[in-house]
């Protein structure tokens, strides 16, 4: 009877050993392939986070280039890296933007594209940026009629040889042209002044001042305006009524731009080509938006013209935007801190 135990036994444990022996088989090519799968994935994980790394620098350094308006830097340190050296002018303007810093409470600045079309980028991404919305003039009349009423209605038919700025077109196909920059004026100031949440809204003007073609369009479209504007004005003076605003008078008495015509030839179509706003134009461009464009004029500091407003005769209710400029030919926006 023992020796029958010890066989059963015997046979017991030599069957557990060639089980064991199957299963650790299988146990060890189970492990080696999880270990295979584990390494495999993480290379591939590494080669794909590689990869999105690569592809989300590529994107972010094409969006930095094409950024019209830069994000906030600090406004000491831009100062320092702009202006070093002993020079009598990089003393003065790091003066300037020491008392900027202290005196005015201007903290940071957004970098604007320096080209011809510098100033009227810096006003536009302001005025969208803070949501203003239409003046009240562009609520009481469509501004996408203001082409064809010019053309047609008040007979103007020289508006064939307006040149949108660097493009320099000129030609029959000026209407709808015109058409479609007034257009694309009036569809991104609706849906920006729509987007209530600030930080959204910022991200909308960004997307939209990293579109060359459809800020340009912007441009001209306010460029237009201002010939358009300048239009009634010079019929008004004509007819021997007052005109809106004696800054009108002003700028029709320059020899040249004693017309509308003269105006758009001698300076509106070199706008964004070859010049940017003059001094006169900044106070139309206010008037025709009713914002007080407050502009420093850091070339300017310790003189009267350190702080100009543009208009200088404005509506209280009227919104305010800030400019900053080094030479009164680009423009910076700054942004105050308390």
């Amino acid at each position: 009877g023992r020796h029958e135990v010890r066989s059963w036994t015997t046979a017991a444990k030599q069957s557990l050993c060639l089980m064991w022996q199957k299963v650790k088989v299988q146990l060890m090519l189970s492990m080696s392939f999880l270990v295979a799968v584990c390494w495999y994935c993480r290379r591939l994980y590494s080669f794909l986070a590689q990869l999105l790394k690569r592809w989300s620098n590529y994107l972010q350094r094409k969006l930095i280039r094409n950024v019209s308006v830069l994000t906030e830097v600090d406004l000491l340190g831009y100062s320092v890296r702009e202006w070093k050296g002993e020079t009598k002018q990089a003393k003065h303007m790091r003066e300037a933007y020491e008392e900027l810093f202290w005196s005015c409470h201007i903290k940071y600045l957004r970098q604007v594209r320096k080209d011809n079309y510098s100033v009227l980028r810096a006003v536009l991404f302001q005025l969208f940026s803070q949501g203003i919305p239409f003046p009240s003039w562009m609520k009481e009349r469509d501004i996408l009629k203001l082409p064809e009423k010019l053309l047609y209605s008040q007979g103007c038919n020289w508006i064939q040889q307006y040149s949108f700025g660097p493009e320099k077109y000129t030609g029959p196909n000026v209407f709808g042209k015109l058409r479609k920059c007034m257009e694309t004026l009036k569809t991104n100031w609706i849906e920006i002044c729509a987007t209530k949440d600030h930080e959204e809204r910022g991200n909308v003007c960004n997307m939209l001042f990293s579109d060359e073609s459809k800020e340009h369009k912007l441009y001209e479209a306010i460029k237009f305006i201002m010939l358009y504007e300048v239009v009634e004005a010079y019929e008004q003076i004509k007819n021997r009524e007052e005109p809106p605003h004696n800054l009108f008078s002003l700028l029709l008495a320059r020899d040249s731009s004693s017309d509308p015509l003269s105006f758009m030839m001698n300076h509106l179509n070199a706008i964004g080509d070859s010049i940017c706003l003059d001094q006169v134009e900044l106070f139309l461009l206010g008037y025709l938006l009713e914002v007080k464009i407050r502009v420093y004029r850091l070339h300017r500091f310790h003189t009267e013209g350190f702080q100009v407003n543009y208009p200088d005769e404005y509506r209280r209710e009227w919104n305010e935007i800030s400019l900053l400029t080094e030479d009164d030919r680009y423009y910076h926006i700054p942004l105050f801190r308390t």
